[in-house]
């Protein structure tokens, strides 16, 4: 694993360990701290800001320049994941569901992170991380919050259908399945950017999860993507996400595929006639003779 790859995974194991929080209650007993740590029991976000001060505090201190902003990154993800369990544990039953979506949103960038290191090394960037993805993505996640927090307080026991949330869960879980072994098996030949043009070692890839999607990657980012409101129950965002990301993935689609015929040529358009998009009424870039 490459050092980029090991700092990540150290740093967010680091910003989990937020989750010490529940060692506090067997802290009670010692001696000459049960008072300070009964206090930081009773207030647990007063724990977490100042677990998360200290951890930051303490990667300033080891690294330097871009392994610092690698390490800071996956360290913020690692924290939140840790507070999404917190949520889960502590708060009333109406937020659990959020602390469920914070702990599957968390995973889904960090894991494209460490997924692209190990399986296109050459590629990565803190871009990897995919948390600047694009203005649409932060708009529609901003959204998704609003659409909960407004509906916990109007309609509390909506937040509590647990099984609307199970199966958003199983639809991410399924979704991230599928794309990180898209990821796993391109490997090399895999971009987060849509490339324009062929690289010397750029191969069509028919195996695997290619088996049976054209773009697995993609179809594993859709379902995912709509079980996150799944798990929110968010009626609303959940039919505007798929729409959303239905047209954003016809478009990607269209244009990638047009690319690949061009790399490719009839190996591709073979190709094309074996294997459908995976995408619901997505058929991708059809040639016309």
């Amino acid at each position: 694993m490459i050092r980029q790859a090991q700092i990540s995974l150290q740093s967010f194991l680091l910003g989990l360990g937020i989750l010490s929080y529940f060692i506090l209650a067997c802290g009670s007993r010692w001696p000459g701290v049960g008072e300070v740590v009964e206090w930081l029991w009773q207030r647990p976000w007063a724990y977490c800001g100042g677990f998360y001060l200290l951890v930051n505090i303490f990667i300033v201190l080891i690294f330097r320049g871009a392994e610092w902003q690698v390490a800071v990154r996956a360290c913020f993800l690692g924290s939140v994941c840790g507070i999404g369990i917190i949520v889960t544990a502590l708060c009333e039953a109406s937020y659990h569901v959020f602390g469920w979506y914070m702990v599957v949103l968390t995973f889904f960038h960090y894991s494209e992170y460490l997924t692209t290191a190990i399986g296109n090394p050459r590629t990565l960037s803190l871009d990897s991380y995919l948390l600047n993805h694009s203005w649409a993505y932060g708009i529609a996640a901003v959204a998704s919050w609003a659409e909960f927090f407004l509906e916990r307080w109007l309609l509390p026991d909506m937040k509590k259908v647990w099984y609307v949330s199970v199966i958003g869960i199983i639809i991410c879980l399924w979704g991230e399945i599928i794309r990180k072994s898209a990821m796993l098996t391109a490997k090399t030949n895999f971009n987060h950017i849509v490339q324009t043009k062929r690289q010397e070692n750029h191969e069509l890839v028919t195996w695997g999860a290619y088996r049976f999607f054209r773009h697995p990657s993609y179809v594993g980012w859709f379902w995912w993507s709509v079980g996150t409101q799944f798990i929110l129950v968010n009626p609303f965002c959940a039919v505007a996400y798929t729409l959303a990301s239905w047209i954003f993935f016809n478009d990607r689609i269209h244009f990638e595929e047009m690319t690949l015929i061009n790399f490719f040529g009839e190996k591709y358009l073979d190709y094309q006639k074996k294997v459908g998009t995976g995408l619901p009424f997505i058929k991708g870039f059809i040639l016309k003779k």
